[in-house]
This record gives C-alpha cells, sequence and structure tokens, in this order.
C-alpha cells in the first residue's frame, strides 16, 4: 500500500475511530480517567442516574483543582455517548438504561494504561508462551503421521525424565521474580478480554443491521429472505469474532477445564510471590472465571435475541413495509433531483399539508407537581371522641331506616281489638311517626303477610315539614299477627 493510500486510509480511520479520537480530545486525560474508574473496573456497567451522580461527585473535585469542565456529568456523558466513547443499552432488571465502555474506549484506556506503566517488550514468559503454541500449532497441523509421533515420543520422554527427577528428590522450582514476571504477563494478557468481548457484541449488533438493511433492499421473494436470515446467523459463526467467541464459550462452559482453572488460581494466588501484586490484581483473577461466564452469557443473550428478531421480522410481514417506505422515499429524492433544476428550494407551493392533531411541545414545558405548593399551614383540629348517646344513635337510626319493629307493634295491636284492618285502619290509629316511611313500611308487610283485595283506599300523613299529604295505594288486609 502506498504512501497515499495509508493516509487517505488513516483519515477516514481519525474521523471515524472511536479509540483515535479519545487520545486526541481536549480533555482525554479528564475523559479516560473518569471512564475507567467508574466503568473500567469491577463495575463494567451502570444506570445513566447512578452514572451521572459519579461523573458530577468526580467534577467537583477536579474543578476544585482549576480544570475547566463547564458541563454537568449528565451533558458530559451525552457528549461522550455521542462521540462513540459510550454504549447506551436498556436495563436488563428494571426500566432505565445503562452505560457501558464502547470497544473503542476500551482500546484506549488500554492503551493509555500501557504508555503510563511500560512493560518489557520481550520476556522470558512471553518467548516461552509464543514458542509453545507455535510448536503445538506445528504439531497439530503436520499431515505426517510419523513426524507427528516422534514429537509425542519426545514429549513423553522429555515427562518421564521430569517425573524421575521428582520422585529423586530433584524439584527445581521457578523464582520469584520470573514467576512474577510471568503472573504478571498472565495478567496482562487476561485485561484484554473485556475488549474483545465487546468487539466481539458490536460486531454481532454491526451483522444484525446490515442483515436487515440487506432484507429490505433486496426485492426477492420472502423464501429467499429467510434463507438470508439463516445464513447470516452462520455467518457470524464464521466470522473472527464468532469463531472467538466460541473459543472463549468452550472454555468457560466447560465444568472440568473451569474447575481447573479456579483450582490453578487459588494455587497460584497462595505463593509468596503473589502477594507482589495489587489486591485489585488478586481480585481480577479470582473472578476471572466467574467474568468470562457473564460476558459470555451476555453474547449468547445478543445472539439469541438477534435470530428471534430477524425471524420475527421476516415471519410478520413488517420487512415489506419497510420496502414500501423504502420505494416512496427513493421516489420523492429523485423527483426532487429532477425538479432541483428548474425550481428554487424557496419557490412557494399551493400543496396544503395536513398536521397531526396532537400538539408538539418540549419535556421541558411539562410542569411537575410539586408537593410543597400543597397550603399546610392551617391549624389542626382535634376532633376529641365522646360517649355515645343511645337516644341519638336510636333518632340516627329511625332517620335513616325503616323502624319495623314499630311498624309490627301497630298492626298486632290494631289486630287484637279487630279480627281484619287495612294499612288505612293502622294509619287512622297510629299515625306515622316516620312520614311516607311508615307508609313504605306498612305496604312491605302487608305485601309479605297480608292479602290483597280489589280497589284502592287512600292513606295520609303528616311529614318532617309538618305538612298533611294523601295518597291512593291498594288495598291490603292484615288477618292474622305480624310475626
Amino acid at each position: 500500500m502506498s504512501a497515499l493510500s495509508q493516509t487517505h486510509a488513516l483519515r477516514h480511520l481519525l474521523e471515524s475511530d472511536a479509540t483515535w479520537q479519545l487520545l486526541r480530545a481536549d480533555n482525554a486525560p479528564v475523559i479516560a480517567a473518569l471512564l475507567n474508574e467508574h466503568l473500567g473496573g469491577e463495575d463494567r456497567r451502570l444506570p445513566t442516574d447512578e452514572l451521572h451522580e459519579r461523573i458530577d461527585h468526580d467534577l467537583e473535585g477536579l474543578r476544585a483543582h482549576g480544570l475547566s469542565l463547564p458541563l454537568n456529568g449528565q451533558g458530559y456523558c451525552a457528549q461522550w455517548r455521542k462521540s462513540g466513547f459510550l454504549t447506551r443499552r436498556p436495563a436488563d432488571a428494571a426500566r432505565g438504561e445503562t452505560f457501558e465502555l464502547s470497544p473503542g474506549a476500551l482500546g484506549a484506556i488500554r492503551f493509555l494504561e500501557q504508555l503510563a506503566a511500560p512493560r518489557q517488550t520481550v520476556t522470558e514468559s512471553r518467548l516461552a508462551s509464543i514458542g509453545a503454541q507455535l510448536g503445538q500449532l506445528a504439531m497439530e497441523t503436520d499431515p505426517d503421521a510419523t513426524r507427528r509421533l516422534q514429537q509425542l515420543h519426545a514429549e513423553r520422554d522429555r515427562i518421564d525424565a521430569q517425573i524421575e527427577r521428582i520422585q529423586s528428590g530433584d524439584l527445581d522450582t521457578l523464582d520469584d521474580a520470573r514467576a512474577l514476571e510471568r503472573i504478571r504477563d498472565i495478567l496482562s494478557q487476561a485485561e484484554e478480554i473485556p475488549s474483545d468481548f465487546a468487539r466481539v457484541r458490536a460486531e454481532f449488533e454491526r451483522l444484525n443491521r446490515d442483515l436487515r438493511a440487506r432484507i429490505v433492499e433486496s426485492d426477492d421473494s420472502q423464501r429467499t429472505v429467510l434463507d438470508e436470515v439463516f445464513r447470516g446467523v452462520d455467518l457470524i459463526g464464521e466470522s473472527d469474532e464468532g469463531r472467538s467467541f466460541a473459543g472463549f464459550s468452550a472454555l468457560v462452559l466447560d465444568p472440568a477445564v473451569g474447575s481447573a482453572f479456579d483450582d490453578d488460581i487459588a494455587r497460584v494466588l497462595d505463593r509468596d510471590f503473589a502477594g507482589e501484586l495489587t489486591p485489585a490484581q488478586r481480585r481480577y483473577l479470582r473472578r476471572f472465571i466467574g467474568t468470562l461466564k457473564d460476558h459470555s452469557g451476555e453474547i449468547h443473550e445478543v445472539i439469541t435475541a438477534f435470530a428471534r428478531g430477524l425471524r420475527r421480522y421476516v415471519q410478520s410481514q413488517d420487512y415489506q413495509r419497510d420496502r414500501v417506505l423504502r420505494g416512496l422515499l427513493r421516489t420523492a429524492l429523485a423527483a426532487g433531483v429532477e425538479a432541483s433544476g428548474h425550481t428554487k428550494p424557496y419557490q412557494p407551493t399551493t400543496l396544503h399539508l395536513e398536521l397531526s392533531a396532537v400538539a408538539l411541545g418540549s419535556v421541558g414545558a411539562i410542569r411537575l407537581h410539586d408537593p410543597a405548593d400543597l397550603d399546610a399551614s392551617a391549624p389542626i383540629v382535634e376532633h376529641v371522641a365522646g360517649v355515645a348517646d343511645l337516644e341519638a344513635l336510636r333518632a340516627l337510626a329511625r332517620a335513616t331506616e325503616i323502624d319495623f319493629a314499630e311498624l309490627t307493634e301497630n298492626v298486632n295491636a290494631v289486630l287484637a281489638e279487630v279480627e281484619q284492618c287495612t294499612v288505612g285502619d293502622v294509619l287512622e290509629r297510629h299515625p306515622a311517626s316516620q312520614g311516607v316511611a311508615s307508609v313504605v313500611g306498612l305496604l312491605t308487610l302487608a305485601a309479605n303477610q297480608g292479602t290483597t283485595l280489589d280497589g284502592s283506599e287512600t292513606v295520609r300523613w303528616q311529614g318532617a315539614d309538618l305538612v298533611t299529604r294523601a295518597a291512593d295505594i291498594p288495598i291490603y288486609r292484615f288477618t292474622g299477627r305480624l310475626l
């Protein structure tokens, strides 16, 4: 590639790559320090509100040391998300959203950490690791069975010789300096894993968007679109990120491998040289397998949601609607290009656009309820409970309910003097003490325990306003004592 081609490629990378943009930002030290402090440690994902509060708290301390930081935590988080440093996702367990570092931000922070604490470019442990992997690769890819058997026999002889030396008491352990060098090299490789998972997830999301765009832009039948969907899922598995994830998943989901890994970490951390590690490094190693399992589970959920979403998108015919919308947009753009030759953008038109009847407004114009606006200055009146008055309770009951006991006694008193009587006869001898309620009560008793005669009779009573009233009612006859 020529210098000119490299220059254009790097210029494009400069404009699009979040890692490069963070490194060349005006407040790059502040951005990297804040993001690494709150999202680069054990908490890889935080709710948006909690991250805003933490950033606000740190901004106060930074301003006190003379740094010019005009925005608040929410403003900076919005700016960093727009620049590609933060990734916003919906929360899994509750309402709201969460922030996490983007792959570009993770790469930039990792690069700055290596600048701040450079490691030796060539170490014995790194060379040994490369040599072991290279030898393993050469053996496993060798098609010659004779050479492979020779290498395996040589490896077996070396192991047998080592066993004999240990059994004879010749135990040669690694010195602390070299052991510390190796454990730090292992940590250096392990700390790159979150960036790997972030890149895998970002690649899956990019493939999801690309396949949806290809479905909309394709004019084939639905069967062809479904084939594209399923082939797209295979493409994810065949990609570099998919194969890398498959290797990670096979490691963390194998109980034997995971258990052996945990045991090895526990034994290493019990050695004397491990005391040179920081508490954060020791804690990171102990939680390493658990961290891998968490990240692996998230990627599995992304793949599952990706496949289900694409199948639902095709089977529900939603892509047909998007195709129609795409066609309309292209037609409008083509007509605009054709009209641009003879029509000015500011030329008045005779078209009338029917706007939505829904009133549009800013969310900031909504007035929230403020409990402090309520007037609570009036004195509280204390009502002291008194002793209940039986007569007052009886009067209250008579004012709200018909006194059937009194009416029954009145009817039975009249029947004690005569053999038969009507409702009018009872009211003549015992006036309605509850007004029209007494008349209604007598009619109810007569309908339940009396007999009906042809004709009607006039009854009179006096209301609560001391006005006499009259009404014609059916004739009911009481012939026996009421119960």
